[in-house]
């Protein structure tokens, strides 16, 4: 696995992904009005160690009203102030764990993508050059962690829930790093960053 392949299984920066999020049949019973998503972005920091590419992923701070202890990537809600998707996504980047952009190196969008919580959130995938330090948000940001890449790319290490929600089962994806619960949005970007990688490969 390399850079140039990740990049070429991406939506390209000049060309962001729009219309309908590639979960939206699970949610059309939950999310009626796709008008009242709120536009949302995440950053996915990849990381060479080494030759041994790895994820950036935090713990967020278990008193959070949304997603409180979850596992999450570094992101949220698109401000009025952000030029784009991608600006939300560096600005929260900084904000949350301290990383300035001049560290990250955008490689380009994985699909858009819908949560119960009525985000729709545009994932942007980038690498992280050497030198960073990270200073986890206070109050945020309960921890910064590192999991190899290939764990999530590793079709044994994926783990499917069936849960009852609001009169129906449905699947919940997940992932366990050393202990810790990867699951729900964040396990389901990861996946849909393997589906990608798998078809461009």
């Amino acid at each position: 696995m390399n850079f140039d392949r990740i990049r070429r299984a991406l939506h390209t920066l000049d060309d962001p992904p729009s219309g309908t999020a590639w979960n939206r049949a699970d949610l059309a019973d939950l999310l009626a009005d796709e008008s009242e998503l709120v536009p949302a972005a995440v950053l996915v920091p990849i990381i060479d160690r080494d030759g041994v590419l790895t994820v950036l992923l935090t713990e967020r701070d278990e008193n959070l009203a949304n997603h409180g202890g979850q596992v999450s990537f570094p992101g949220g809600r698109v401000d009025a102030r952000d030029a784009s998707t991608l600006a939300a996504a560096l600005r929260e980047l900084e904000e949350e764990v301290g990383i300035g952009s001049e560290f990250v190196e955008p490689l380009g969008f994985l699909d858009v993508y819908d949560t119960i919580t009525r985000f729709r959130v545009t994932p942007v995938v980038a690498r992280l050059k050497p030198g960073f330090q990270v200073i986890p948000q206070a109050g945020e940001v309960a921890d910064v962690f590192e999991a190899p890449l290939s764990l999530f790319l590793d079709p044994a290490a994926l783990n499917l829930r069936e849960i009852e929600f609001r009169g129906r089962m449905r699947h919940i994806h997940e992932f366990d790093v050393e202990g810790r619960r990867v699951w729900g949005a964040t396990a389901s970007m990861l996946l849909n960053f393997k589906k990608r990688l798998d078809l461009w490969s």
